[in-house]
Order: C-alpha cells, then structure tokens, then sequence
C-alpha cells in the first residue's frame, strides 16, 4: 500500500523544526567551546610529543643492562601508571608549592598528563622492542655495529612499526585525558561546556557538541 506524499512530507517537515528547536542556540555558546578547544589542543600537542620522547626513553630503559636504569625506568613506570592522573595533576599543582616549587597551569597539565601516558607508552615501546625478531639482533652484531647505531637504524625502525597500533591507542586516549586539566584551573573543551550548561541549561546540546568535537 503505497503512502500519500502528504504522509511522506510531514515528517519530513518535522526535522527541521526539531533541529532549529533543539539546536538553534548552539551559536551562543559555540565561540566559549571553541576557546576550550584552542586550550585543549594546546596542552595536547606538546603532551603528545613530550609523552612519546618519555616512552621511547623509558622503554629502553626497562631493557638497559645497567641496573640502576632499569630499576629507575621501572620505578617510574609502576608509580605513574598506579597513580590516578587527576591525583598527578594535584600534586604538580597544589603540592609542589608546598616544598618550594610551582608550576604554572600549563606546565603542570602538560607535564602530568605527558609522566602519565609516557609510563604506559614505555611499556609498549618495550614490548615493542622485544617482539624485533632475534635475527635482527644477530645481524647487527655479526655487522659489528655500536648499541646506538643499532637501535637507530635497525631496531626501534622496527619497534615504533610494531607499537604505531598501540601508541595510536594511547594518544587517543592521552587526548581525552586532557578532559581533567580543568582540575589545576585550565579552562579547556569540557571546562567550557560544563561553564556554559550552568548558564545555559542546554544540556543536550552543548553535551552534543563536546562529543562531537571529541570524535572528530
């Protein structure tokens, strides 16, 4: 049984209303998301980078012969990723002051999320290194090569094509872990949104536009 067009068009013709109701007031708090945004890519790209130079460090670290390296990588690497990043993100804020050492909102974000994601980029980073098949090893050394040269140019090439999958996972989520910088008083995405829905009340559509902005 075929539908009328009538039947057709007003559901059709419905959307619309339902979208500029819902929706309409999205421009009034846009502007104050899009600021949040500018500071959460800011404390993001620099985390990202100081995080992956931290993994890499921290990895070889764990597989140093010398054992005072080893013991230190691995210290850091059980206290930080034990220890909540919000509980990070306190000390370096409002506990180092305490003891004579303050660090601006930024660093403090930046440095806590960046010890945070580098304790569990470490541990990829290593296992990464460890899943470099033996005969890569044995050729570097029938080759003769230095430690250095050998990990530059034949082991970690390796290594960071074995860990891309599991550092993509851990940016992700370095990315939404910026979400708590709000904490040291950082005005960031969720900062602002959760600003904007206490004067607005438009919570459907400012949490909307958060998830929206975070997916993409």
């Amino acid at each position: 049984m075929s539908r009328s067009p009538i039947a057709i068009l007003v559901p059709v013709s419905f959307l619309p209303g339902l979208y500029f109701a819902v929706f309409s007031s999205v421009a009034q708090f846009l502007p104050a998301l899009l600021n949040g945004l500018t500071v959460t890519v800011s404390v993001a790209v620099p985390s990202v980078l100081l995080a992956y130079a931290i993994s890499i460090v921290a990895g070889l670290g764990r597989l140093s012969p010398v054992t005072p390296i080893r013991w230190l990588s691995a210290v850091y690497i059980e206290v930080f990723r034990g220890v909540s990043l919000l509980v990070i993100l306190f000390w370096l804020y409002f506990v180092l002051p305490e003891f004579g050492l303050t660090l601006s909102a930024y660093t403090a974000a930046i440095l806590g999320i960046s010890l945070n994601a580098g304790a569990y980029g470490a541990e990829i980073i290593r296992s990464a290194v460890q899943a470099v098949p033996k005969g890569q090893y044995e050729a570097s050394v029938t080759l003769n090569l230095p430690v250095w040269r050998k990990y530059t140019r034949i082991i970690l090439p390796q290594a960071l094509v074995i860990a891309l999958p599991a550092m993509t996972n851990m940016t992700i989520e370095l990315l939404k872990g910026t979400a708590l910088v709000s904490a040291v008083t950082l005005i960031d995405l969720t900062a602002a949104g959760v600003r904007q829905n206490q004067s607005t009340y438009r919570t459907v559509e400012i949490s909307a536009v958060l998830a929206l902005i975070y997916f993409c």
